[in-house]
């Protein structure tokens, strides 16, 4: 352990020098080599156990009583004269006119895109914003008192997932892949109820899909009951029609 240690001592003294970001990632690796002991352990630990459950309160207390929402998944890379943009906050607006609100991750892109759409139809806007060292920041289209800061993944997902009921997916990045295969494995175990997934742009997903059947399905690490949680739409309009299909098959209807 120790020349492993030594070997990346050396290695980070030549990489820091050439680029900070470089610098903060040896540092990382360095301290998970560290050996601590039961005081630094205790001492440390104990506080992102109380982070963790400060973050967890903050977020229940205010979403627990937003009404029917749906969460709108998609690249913070996007810009405003991306037609991904522009269907985007044609939907939001769309859902809010139909009685849902809208949640996102808060930050720009397709999250702003979302928003825009809610907020400005006089929707439920929220936001689930992380911090990032680059990319993320809170955009201005989410409501005041919805507007929540996140330091953990874990935590922003679990109120994705808690006060959602449907999974709307633009396209994106490792980000919105890993909302949507969050959203899917939970479905798939029962955790939570099967609320539609529904993936915008099929052209932009029949490859993962031609995939996900092709490879997936064939090896049988997936049953073909599994493809039916998702949902593949071009328009804003299907969009809106499976969520509302959703909600007449059970007798709901928004409250707000």
């Amino acid at each position: 352990m120790s020349k492993e240690l030594n070997h990346i001592e050396e290695n980070a003294t030549d990489l820091s020098l050439m680029n900070p970001a470089v610098k903060e990632d040896e540092i990382r690796i360095k301290e998970a080599f560290e050996d601590r002991n039961w005081s630094e352990i205790k001492s440390s630990d104990s506080w992102v156990i109380f982070k963790v459950m400060s973050e967890f309160v903050t977020g229940f207390d205010h979403l627990a009583k937003i009404g029917p929402c749906v969460s709108i998944f998609g690249s913070a890379r996007t810009l405003p004269d991306n037609p991904h943009y522009q269907l985007a906050e044609e939907i939001a607006a769309k859902l809010v006119r139909h009685g849902y609100g809208v949640i996102t991750g808060g930050g720009p892109g397709i999250m702003e895109a979302g928003n825009k759409g809610a907020f400005e139809q006089g929707g439920k806007s929220v936001g689930l914003n992380i911090k990032l060292p680059f990319e993320q920041q809170s955009n201005i289209y989410i409501d005041v008192d919805k507007n929540i800061n996140f330091d953990f993944f874990f935590v922003r997902k679990v109120m994705f997932v808690k006060y959602s009921q449907g999974f709307i997916v633009m396209p994106g990045g490792f980000g919105t892949l890993d909302e949507l295969f969050e959203a899917m494995t939970l479905i798939q175990t029962k955790k939570i109820g099967r609320f539609p997934i529904v993936l915008v742009g099929s052209s932009f997903w029949s490859g993962l899909l031609d995939w996900i059947k092709n490879v997936m399905l064939t090896e049988k690490n997936i049953s073909p009951e599994d493809l039916k949680l998702i949902n593949v739409v071009d328009s804003a309009d299907e969009v809106v029609k499976v969520i509302d299909d959703f909600y007449s098959k059970y007798l709901l209807k928004p409250n707000f």
